[in-house]
């Protein structure tokens, strides 16, 4: 069994294979560090292959996909994601194009290409990393908020499509809250919250995909959020996340 993971060499993606090599998968890695991915593979017990990309580069994604159509792969994971925080209007628009690019249209093309492949061979795995922004507004994290959506949404599509065609693809979405990684530091802010552990929400993910679970959200606190929020009206669920990002501390 081989996986291929894009945004594997740090936070949840990398947990996600160090996860997954113990489960006995060869791996696939992607992310735009050389070194920490070349790091990674010497702890890993399979066999890896790393691809450095910048997957804010849509022919980057397409080049991924052309790369490994020699290689029968089981399980996509869709993680690599960047994060952006301040007023619409003095948020950068090129950081905010890249932000779309890598969140929106790299997950978009590998999950295009990989869903018509694995439907053709009957069988296949595709897991999108979302996140509980997903089901919120988000102000004064507009883009990222917005991209996120686009995540769970077109999952959920490709999820009842796959059901219906009944041609072997699974579909899985991970919806996890805050999350012990670099995302905050890179966007320059603490966490209004006490993050989880990446490595247990990789092992919980991985699990429950393999389970066959569509939407995987690793926390009771964060489900019964995310239940909670379905009865709030729209202009009360802007407002609170407003505060909350307003609140954020920042590095």
């Amino acid at each position: 069994m081989t996986a291929l993971i894009t945004g594997a060499s740090t936070g949840i993606g990398r947990d996600m294979a160090i996860y997954l090599s113990t489960l006995g998968y060869d791996l696939i890695l992607v992310a735009r560090s050389r070194n920490k991915l070349l790091k990674l593979k010497k702890l890993l017990p399979v066999k890896v292959k790393i691809i450095a990309a910048d997957l804010s580069d849509p022919e980057n994604a397409k080049r991924i996909y052309y790369v490994c159509r020699s290689v029968k792969i089981d399980l996509l994971i869709n993680n690599a994601g960047i994060g952006d925080v301040g007023p619409f209007d003095k948020t950068s628009l090129d950081k905010e194009l890249g932000l779309i690019n890598l969140n929106v249209t790299a997950l978009h093309i590998l999950t295009k290409f990989f869903y018509r492949r694995f439907a053709c061979q009957g069988g296949g795995t595709i897991l999108n990393v979302a996140s509980s922004a997903a089901f919120y507004p988000g102000p004064l994290m507009a883009a990222y908020y917005a991209s996120k959506a686009y995540v769970l949404n077109l999952s959920q599509s490709l999820y009842r499509e796959a059901k219906e065609a009944r041609n072997g693809v699974q579909i899985s979405v991970l919806c996890p809250g805050p999350v012990q990684t670099e995302f905050n530091k890179r966007i320059g802010v603490s966490n209004s919250f006490n993050p989880a552990s990446s490595e247990a929400v990789a092992k919980y993910a991985i699990d429950k995909t393999l389970e066959g679970k569509f939407l995987i959200i690793p926390e009771a606190k964060m489900r019964f959020s995310v239940a909670a929020s379905s009865l709030l009206p729209a202009e009360m669920k802007s407002k609170l996340v407003y505060m909350i990002q307003k609140n954020k501390t920042p590095l």
